[in-house]
């Protein structure tokens, strides 16, 4: 993810420690629990939304399959960040050593992955309302397959890349305690672009577009239910509606994603202007996992076939003879 460049701090490492707990047990105890039925439920969602995907044969088209995606980053989110950033807040020190620092850093590149997905998302709604017939002929999972690996394997490549040459593989914790990355003005540059700006341009351009076009859908719908229909406009307008439908909930999708986003974009850009507090790193990260976390209410409350899934996997139908035949949508 865009590693975070804090400057002077070496000045504070001749007599770092750890500070002392300033919260009584209880409450010690309390955010522990917290944290881990926060984690508990990121982990839990995305695993029934992946395999609701996997398992059922009809849930294989191209959308979902970036959905698919989304869920597999949002999951190892749960997994691999989110508990080492609540007990890194929660201790207010970094207790993970030296090299386990770096392995964080990298693991940040999930997030990375999500804006990609998101934006390909966009790109995917975009295609599909503006040339439906095109899309339909052209879209397949395949194609979308190499589209996921692409978006895998581009922001790994890259942060790797970045951690390498700034030379975070070798020291990454500045003082003991403390776990900060460092880039170079260049670098520092190239991060922001790379990991903010382009993908949030096209996810924000894209849906704007999508919006225009999905508001002359629904001009198009009253006017055909104002006439006499025939076969083929009905099938016509039930596409459309299906389209309008699909890029409403995942406009619903990308707002909650800027929503978690923006902030720590804003901490990214404020950072090099004027001095923050380290709590305030920790809320704008802790927040940008959040979209982790929600992303499964948002199919849940929105997407009939995902409650549906959720309910054949609970009751164990999904290991009957033939279960990934079963009509979900």
């Amino acid at each position: 993810m865009n590693l975070t460049e804090f400057s002077n701090q070496s000045d504070r490492c001749v007599h770092f420690s750890c500070p002392e707990r300033s919260v009584s047990p209880a409450v010690y105890i309390l955010l522990y629990v917290c944290s881990a039925a926060v984690v508990l439920l990121t982990v839990c969602g995305n695993l029934l939304i992946i395999i609701s995907i996997l398992h059922f044969n009809q849930l294989h088209t191209p959308t979902n399959m970036l959905v698919l995606s989304l869920a597999v980053s949002d999951f190892f989110v749960g997994i691999f960040l989110m508990p080492v950033i609540f007990v890194w807040t929660i201790e207010s020190c970094w207790i993970f050593g030296r090299y386990f620092c770096s392995i964080y850093w990298l693991f940040n590149v999930l997030l990375i992955i999500s804006s990609y997905t998101i934006a390909s998302i966009a790109v995917d709604r975009y295609f599909a309302l503006s040339n439906p017939f095109l899309y339909m002929n052209i879209v397949s999972v395949r194609i979308t397959r190499v589209v996921i690996v692409f978006n895998w394997c581009l922001p790994l490549g890259y942060n790797i890349t970045g951690l390498y040459f700034n030379g975070n593989f070798k020291s990454s914790v500045l003082c003991p305690g403390e776990c900060f990355l460092f880039l170079n003005d260049v670098w520092s540059v190239i991060d922001l672009v790379f990991t903010f700006i382009f993908p949030l341009s096209v996810i924000i351009i894209l849906y704007t577009l999508v919006f225009v076009i999905a508001k002359k859908h629904a001009t198009a719908i009253r006017e055909l239910n104002n006439h006499t229909r025939t076969k083929t406009q009905k099938i016509t307008s039930n596409s459309m509606k299906s389209e309008r439908k699909a890029a409403k909930v995942l406009g619903i999708l990308v707002s909650v994603f800027l929503a978690c986003l923006l902030p720590y974009f804003i901490y990214s850009l404020l950072i090099n202007v004027i001095e923050l507090q380290l709590e305030t790193f920790w809320k704008v990260l802790i927040m940008f996992y959040f979209n982790s976390t929600i992303n499964p209410f948002i199919y849940a409350l929105f997407y009939p076939w995902f409650r549906r899934c959720i309910k054949l996997i609970i009751t164990l139908h999904i290991f009957q003879t033939d279960s990934v035949l079963i009509n979900v949508l």
